[in-house]
């Protein structure tokens, strides 16, 4: 069995959940609205409109993933440290 999560990290996960979903929804609404609005502005088929439905709905999944693949992950035990910010405050990494 695995430990529990704090309140910190379900709110975290919340957060960031919910920013994948609003982003990947404007994506989606924006690749849709230039495809449809080409669609329409120039009188082409309906098709092009469909293409653009399924060109928002990729650009959905790809938002979503890209921001959900970025967060990261509980450390389970055995796992080397990661490099992450330096252990002193005040102190700072040649490449930051």
């Amino acid at each position: 069995m695995g430990t529990r999560r704090s309140d910190a990290e379900r709110d975290a996960i919340t957060v960031e959940i919910s920013f994948a979903v609003v982003t990947g929804a404007l994506a989606a609404g924006l690749v849709f609205g230039v495809a449809a609005g080409v669609a329409w502005y120039f009188g082409l088929p309906e098709i092009f409109v469909r293409v653009g439905a399924v060109a928002g709905a990729l650009a959905f999944v790809a938002r979503a993933v890209q921001v959900l693949w970025r967060f990261p992950r509980r450390r389970t035990r055995g796992e080397p440290d990661m490099p992450g910010q330096p252990s002193q405050p005040g102190l700072t990494r040649p490449d930051s």
